[in-house]
């Protein structure tokens, strides 16, 4: 079964489609010589691209040849954050992962810049998989024990990934875990006033933004200490991990990892509740939740038990996660804005803001709740 197309950000392997399309960033024939001789194969010359995915992050291109399939990962066109697009950063923590219980894709090449495409970028190898999305694929994980089982898969690679010592893996020097939940406030609040002078009052009014702001004040009056440093994912979720097509419970490969650090790990429950849908839902979550998920089907574990059997793999104490969920809903709240602020100074096409007028309102709102009122 091959992976599904993603929404935000892109996986890594997707089926391809049957014309080749518009490759932005991405010129097949520098990408095929430059394939080519990396891997010693002039095979690779004759390649074809597909992107996978929105593109409203890191590009992902599926790269097809008679040498056989590959997947390539860029920054975006246009002027971004070099600190989130960090190609290095997203290909080192990889190639740290392999061997550890975190499955990850091979990297296989990498650029500094210049060839194949005039940005950092890498290759890694295409691993086939489901990618679970708005609906799971027809006849795969049919049953409430398999979706447990997803369940269970993602809470225990999340904990195996904080449970591996950055120095053993050559990550010692990957970020600054000492008032890493501190900084991360201040980061995502410069990414909002940066992004604000250009947004329209349909992408944000007044009261939220105002409310945004008061978030952003409240919770940096509240960092809770951190209990442990590991290596963080940044964006760990149902979506950015692909599945084993013969059998839902086993996580083939991880993927991007462009906001990858060393930091606290209740930052990445914390996000991954935030995303996280179920069957029954307060007001406050259901309005925040504008992406589908299939975690809403019979079978999937409830945020709680999720939290719960993380608390049990990682040995933390989860008193401060509320916070930390807060925190969550802040952060995606800032990203989906920078994606509109991107879309209106004409940096990327107006495509990649479908849907998201209005999203910032209710992510503050839910985090204001979840601030005030605890995991309810």
């Amino acid at each position: 079964m091959a992976v599904s197309e993603h929404d935000v950000p892109e996986s890594a392997a997707v089926t391809a489609a049957a014309a080749q399309p518009e490759t932005p960033g991405a010129d097949p024939a520098a990408v095929g010589a430059w394939l080519a001789a990396e891997l010693g194969d002039p095979a690779w010359r004759d390649a074809t691209l597909t992107p996978i995915g929105a593109g409203r992050s890191n590009l992902t291109y599926r790269v097809v040849s008679p040498a056989g399939a590959v997947v390539l990962r860029r920054p975006p066109v246009g002027t971004v954050a070099a600190t989130a697009h960090d190609m290095g950063r997203e290909q080192r923590v990889m190639s740290a992962l392999a061997g550890t219980p975190v499955p990850v894709p091979a990297v296989l090449a990498a650029s500094a810049g210049g060839p194949p495409v005039d940005a950092p970028c890498f290759v890694m190898e295409l691993v086939d998989g489901v990618v679970p999305l708005h609906e799971l694929p027809p006849g795969w994980a049919t049953t409430e024990a398999e979706r447990a089982r997803i369940g269970a898969a993602l809470v225990d690679v999340l904990a195996e990934l904080h449970a591996v010592a950055p120095d053993a893996v050559g990550l010692g020097d990957f970020g600054r875990p000492d008032g890493f939940m501190a900084r991360q406030v201040r980061r995502w609040m410069k990414q909002w006033e940066q992004a604000r002078p250009v947004l329209t009052a349909d992408d944000v009014d007044d009261a939220t933004a105002a409310e945004l702001s008061a978030l952003a004040a409240d919770l940096e009056a509240s960092v809770p200490a951190a209990q442990r440093a590991a290596i963080v994912h940044g964006d760990y979720r149902i979506d950015n991990c692909l599945f084993a097509a013969d059998d839902p419970g086993r996580i083939a490969a991880v993927l991007d990892w462009e906001l990858s650090t060393l930091g606290d790990p209740l930052a990445d429950l914390g996000l991954l509740l935030v995303y996280w849908r179920q069957q029954h839902e307060d007001p406050a979550w259901a309005a925040a939740q504008y992406l589908p998920s299939p975690t809403r089907l019979a079978g999937f574990p409830t945020r709680a038990e999720v939290a719960a059997a993380y608390a049990a793999r990682s040995g933390l104490d989860l008193t401060p996660l509320p916070w930390y969920v807060a925190f969550g809903a802040f952060k995606l709240a800032v990203v989906l804005v920078g994606i509109l602020a991107r879309v209106r100074a004409g940096m990327v096409p107006a495509a990649m803001a479908a849907g998201l007028d209005g999203s910032a309102g209710p992510l503050v709102a839910l985090g204001r709740h979840v601030l005030t009122e605890g995991l309810r």
